[in-house]
């Protein structure tokens, strides 16, 4: 029988409530229901991705357009559904078999996937029994809670504050410092220019498109990273793109990307390529320096009002003191694959005309991370541009839309992720027993494995505690960390791993109890539209019903605390539900902009879904100080930029001396050490198609760019046609850490000893032992797990170097995406 319309609202309209409602009600209600059943709904919410409109018919989101203020929304949109809607899901709380029956080898079969179903409150008992038998056995060395790394968008339901504050009111933990995309670069740049730099605002593109005639794009593809943002992107910065493509065509600036590959941005832009070897950036910039020195070009003036340390950082360039090596063009060529003319050249033309330097973070998560970071802040202070419109030098111009004018507009709070005051842990036990509170956060999987180890961190000596416990929420180490089969044997010495997410991930896969959050698309929330320009404020309208048993960060939380003791849920909550909390910091972010931006009441925001602060203004990153360098200093020790640091020298670190300096990598391709055995230079960035590796769950968006279901690596014809490679087909790409499959994709962007796997591919062995083949094309499979030095102790994914040949025989299935293996009670 075919329903119309008609014959529906029909059947409506003849229900028994109408003499009770009335006839001209009814049919005006009945209308709007039957309207929004059969053609939806359209709610607003945010995203890592940007702003978005979804229209839901009959509990379900069937389409999903741009918010109407993106003008440059990203293809990444594509695979929202398939967040809500993909195999991936963790749909019940779980636990893995053997951890629940602890039999012999127990925790040795950690990853073979074999999970239990059980009830919330089944596991949340089993959550709260292991915080206390932890605590009560180890103290709070034994838990590590200290997570970094992204979430999913909101203010109020930011997963990290909830678990972390649901854990404080039970007791210590030990936390973890850093993070993985720019763990070096935040650790050596306040000695250097005073700030962290990664995460600051830089110049405004207006003023960068208006007075740089130079842009050098160094290991940088905005174009492709600025998809994303920590916050709702708006992603207003690809006009200024748009912009900056035409100027290139109209020659009124030069850009000149320095880089091994054949980036998104220099395709996009037009602009000139400067290859440079793998991992030898340092060699380049210090005879840059050597050239600028010995040919009188740098900015003396600039050097010396503003600067300290140039003549030791110079008398090592000139092979006076340390190496006694002289840093010239012919020296860094052999090393960085560039002509001595050329390099001299490149040189020069950085003197011509006003030049901004922007760096990305890729180039500092290699060993030694620290050095290019200093260095290129060298090369700006010797051209004298930083603190000009369109000089000296950024970090950050790739990232989350920086670089967009301001509005300067407060955004709203968040829950809060620490105790009230007043309030007590129910273990009040802070005694780490000598071991380190904090850890870096490249260092977790070191602690786990050799406890007790004492190693050097930022100037203070750091000892690993014997972590027997890991809680993580909304987060997936197993993607960010390097080398899989190293924390394989690792987590043989942990006893208990809790994860909470809402899909499958490999983090899920080596964990003992699994808890089903739901996605953000599935709760109420709030967010600040454009993390840095503050645009306006945003509502984010849950969008469907959790899926299947998932709860909200905040209820599973609340429930958690539950088992605290007496109203614990209420303290953990403030007395208040989700509403009420949005409410509230809606409320307050009204309040920190009176007077300068009016905002209208909560219950008109809700229904429009967004408020807009106007345009923003334009800014100089640094011009402060540069205007006047005693009244505005710097937050080095000295307050002026420091090319060379007495107290990072006073350290006595082998790795980060007193001024930026080459050393060599443990692994290096192109002539490297290593290379004989494995000759191509493994290039794991950021993805063109996911934010790390969220989105890779989402069936119809990876079907865009998978090769016969596995993750791309893209190779250089030359290296494929040597080892009998075609476009398309699987290949098996190895080191003597772990192999993994991946489907090639033959491209001239990429140079001879290049591969490229873009991070973010998910995990999935064929099985839980050691050197198990990942059947997906996850890099971190293969990558190096050390230290950049002992100053920032970061993750150096990009000291990785490996050898691939054509997969033989039949491939194992992918299985990373498919989520666990549920056992039932009678196969126990």
């Amino acid at each position: 029988m075919t329903i119309t319309r008609r014959n529906f609202l029909k059947g409506m309209l003849s229900v028994s409530a109408t003499a009770a409602i009335g006839p001209s009600l009814l049919v005006a209600a009945t209308d709007a229901k039957a309207h929004e059943l059969l053609d939806g709904v359209w709610r607003t919410t945010g995203s890592h991705w940007g702003a978005l409109r979804a229209r839901i018919v009959g509990g379900e989101v069937v389409e999903v357009v741009p918010f109407g203020h993106d003008k440059h929304p990203t293809v990444m949109l594509e695979g929202i559904k398939g967040l809500i809607y993909n195999p991936s899901r963790v749909r019940y709380p779980m636990v893995r078999l053997d951890w629940l029956k602890k039999t012999e080898g127990w925790n040795t079969t950690r990853g073979d996937n074999r999970f239990v179903r059980v009830t919330w409150d089944q596991a949340l008992d089993l959550f709260y029994n292991e915080l206390e038998r932890v605590q009560k056995t180890y103290g709070p060395s034994g838990l590590l809670a200290g997570q970094t790394g992204w979430r999913q968008t909101g203010q109020f339901q930011s997963c990290t504050t909830h678990m972390q504050r649901a854990l404080a009111m039970h007791g210590f933990y030990v936390k973890k410092i850093g993070d993985y995309s720019t763990g070096a670069g935040q650790t050596i740049m306040p000695y250097v220019l005073g700030s962290t730099e990664v995460y600051a605002q830089q110049t405004s593109w207006p003023l960068v498109l208006e007075n740089a005639k130079t842009i050098i794009l160094w290991s940088n593809d905005p174009v492709k990273n600025a998809q994303v943002g920590w916050q709702c992107p708006t992603h207003d910065v690809y006009g200024y793109f748009d912009q900056l493509k035409d100027k290139v065509a109209k020659g009124e600036i030069r850009v000149i990307s320095v880089d091994p590959v054949v980036s998104k941005t220099q395709k996009f832009l037009g602009c000139e390529h400067q290859y440079i070897n793998p991992q030898t950036d340092v060699p380049f910039m210090l005879a840059i320096a050597h050239t600028l020195y010995t040919e009188d070009l740098y900015d003396k003036d600039f050097i010396k009002i503003y600067c300290l340390g140039f003549e030791p950082f110079i008398d090592y360039v000139m092979g006076k003191t340390k190496d006694k090596v002289e840093k010239t063009p012919e020296w860094a060529s052999k090393i960085c694959g560039i002509a001595p003319d050329d390099i001299r050249e490149f040189a020069r033309m950085l003197t011509k005309q006003r030049t901004q330097i922007m760096f990305g973070w890729c180039v500092q998560r290699q060993q030694h991370g620290e050095q290019p970071y200093w260095m290129g802040a060298v090369i700006a202070c010797m051209l004298g541009g930083i603190g000009l419109p369109g000089g000296g030098i950024s970090y950050a111009h790739h990232y989350s839309g920086i670089g967009e004018p301001a509005t300067g507009a407060a955004g709203p709070g968040g829950f809060p992720r620490n105790l009230d005051p007043g309030m007590e842990p129910l273990h009040n036990n802070n005694d780490f027993k000598g071991y380190a509170s904090t850890i870096p956060v490249a260092r977790w999987i070191e602690a786990i494995e050799e406890p007790g180890k004492v190693i050097n961190y930022n100037g203070s000596k750091v000892k690993l505690p014997p972590i027997k416990m890991v809680v993580v929420s909304g987060n997936n180490p197993w993607h960010h960390h390097q080398d899989h089969n190293r924390m394989k044997k690792a987590y043989y010495n942990i006893e208990t791993a809790v994860t909470i997410d809402y899909a499958w991930t490999a983090t899920c896969r080596f964990s003992d109890i699994v808890l089903p959050a739901c996605t953000q698309l599935e709760r109420n929330d709030i967010d600040l539209y454009g993390a840095y320009s503050a645009t306006g404020v945003l509502a984010m309208h849950k969008l469907v019903d959790p899926l299947f048993q998932s709860r909200t960060d905040f209820e599973i939380f609340q429930g958690l605390c539950k088992r605290f003791g007496i109203d614990k849920d209420k303290e953990y909550a403030q007395g208040m539900n989700d509403m009420q909390w949005i409410t509230k910091l809606y409320n307050e972010c009204v309040a920190a902009n009176k007077g300068n931006f009016e905002m209208p009441d909560f219950e008109t925001f809700w229904k429009d879904g967004y408020v807009g602060f106007g345009e923003g203004s334009t800014f100089v990153r640094h011009a402060l100080f540069r205007e006047d360098p005693e009244l505005n200093p710097l937050g080095t020790p000295s307050g002026f930029i420091e090319i060379t640091s007495r107290k990072i020298g006073s350290y006595g670190y082998e790795y980060c001396q007193d001024h930026p300096m080459w050393f060599e990598k443990a692994e290096r391709s192109h002539g490297g050490p290593g290379s004989d055995k494995f000759p191509i230079w493994l290039q794991s960035c950021h993805p063109d198609r996911r934010l790390h590796s969220q989105m890779c769950e989402s069936p119809a968006l990876r079907e865009t760019y998978t090769v016969q279901g596995r993750e791309p690596a893209y190779i250089n014809p030359d290296d494929a046609k040597a080892r009998g490679i075609k476009d398309g087909d699987l290949i098996r790409v190895f080191n003597d850490r772990g192999q993994l499959i991946a489907g090639a994709v033959v491209s001239d962007d990429y140079p001879p000893g290049v591969v490229r796997i873009q991070e973010g591919a998910w995990y999935g062995p064929t099985g839980s032992a050691i050197g198990a083949i990942d059947t997906y094309g996850d890099p971190n499979t293969v990558t190096l797990d050390v230290g950049t030095s002992e100053l920032a102790q970061a993750c150096s994914a990009y000291t990785t170097i490996v050898d691939y040949e054509k997969f033989q025989g039949e491939a194992p299935a992918v299985n990373a995406f498919s989520g666990p293996i549920i056992v039932k009670p009678s196969e126990m």
